[in-house]
């Protein structure tokens, strides 16, 4: 009997430990990273997000465990000489909430998506862009919402459902709210530091990961459990919304663009994109070097890329 309780005592106070880490570099993050755009309520969500420029509009939306800095490596201010961009945070990411579990679903996140579109009342509707996840949820948006949409640009998009879990992404395949709280709270940071050298390479492979992306494309954001527990909130919930919404890749009617990394080992270009391109009427491919993180190995490949599609998609010369 003795023996348990110095064991448990022991495992508590490790726990406390962890704890009490995974708290203080939660809050030097939240101290360095202070919320640079404005702010907008869209159905009890409050979102974070970053407008520049004027002209045809084009909103961002990024992937799992990411944040809008994941597209500061495009040329934004040339682009927005051109172009109004947004970029969104989802709801669990970056510095957007998230208040209700429910709203992981790639549904639900695509309504927000088109309610916020709808909220921001441009003069025209936006060629919307996904990145990995957020592929997913631009297509729901096409399919649910259509007509809040002039076209989709796809960047490495998650189309198909793959019960193989990607390397960067295992330890948020925890299906226990309870446990996956505790994680976060506890493990989940000095697990991410450990593997840290080898989540970079899957994510950027075939390329090398920059040396700031920590900070200028927001890595450090994804240690808060805030944002690991919206993370794998995010998993869990695609393989609900992923299988039923790939059955309906024929009922798309607006203009498809797809971008993809032929060294990506995240998601397989030929599994996702390919297949993609096979099932959605008229849409396009474009298979460039590099891995996962395109639009930040790639920057220059993706925003020529970007380019084009916005003005075939807003018939713009």
């Amino acid at each position: 009997m003795d023996l348990l309780l110095t064991v448990f005592l022991a495992l508590a106070a490790l726990l406390a430990v962890l704890a009490l880490f995974t708290w203080f570099v939660a809050r030097r993050i939240a101290a360095h990273f202070r919320a640079p755009g404005q702010w907008m309520e869209v159905d009890g969500e409050r979102l974070h997000y970053r407008s520049f420029g004027e002209g045809p509009p084009i909103v961002l939306v990024h992937g799992l465990a990411g944040e809008s800095r994941n597209f500061d490596y495009l040329p934004l201010a040339e682009l927005a000489r051109r172009w109004r961009l947004v970029l969104v945070d989802r709801p669990g990411s970056g510095h957007s909430p998230r208040r209700d579990p429910v709203n992981a679903s790639i549904a639900r996140q695509a309504r927000l998506v088109a309610g916020f579109i709808r909220a921001m009342d441009f003069d025209r509707p936006p060629l919307l862009v996904g990145h990995s996840l957020g592929g997913a949820i631009a297509l729901s948006v096409a399919l649910q919402e259509p007509h809040c949409i002039a076209g989709l640009g796809l960047i490495a998009p998650l189309t198909h459902f793959d019960p193989r879990v990607p390397r960067p992404f295992r330890a948020m395949a925890i299906r226990r709210p309870w446990l996956r709280r505790l994680f976060a709270h506890t493990l989940s940071v000095p697990v991410a530091i450990a593997n840290t050298p080898a989540v970079l390479a899957a994510l950027f492979g075939p390329d090398p990961a920059p040396r700031d992306f920590a900070l200028r494309g927001g890595g450090l954001m994804s240690l808060r459990p805030a944002a690991f527990i919206a993370a794998s909130e995010d998993m869990r919930a695609v393989e609900e919304s992923l299988v039923p919404q790939q059955q309906c890749y024929g009922q798309v009617q607006v203009p498809v663009h797809i971008l993809y990394g032929e060294g990506d080992r995240v998601l397989d270009w030929r599994e996702q994109g390919e297949a993609a391109r096979e099932e959605i009427p008229g849409a396009q491919l474009e298979v460039i070097p590099g891995g996962h993180m395109i639009p930040v190995t790639a920057a220059a490949r993706t925003a020529a890329w970007l380019e084009a599609t916005a003005r075939a998609v807003h018939g713009v010369l």
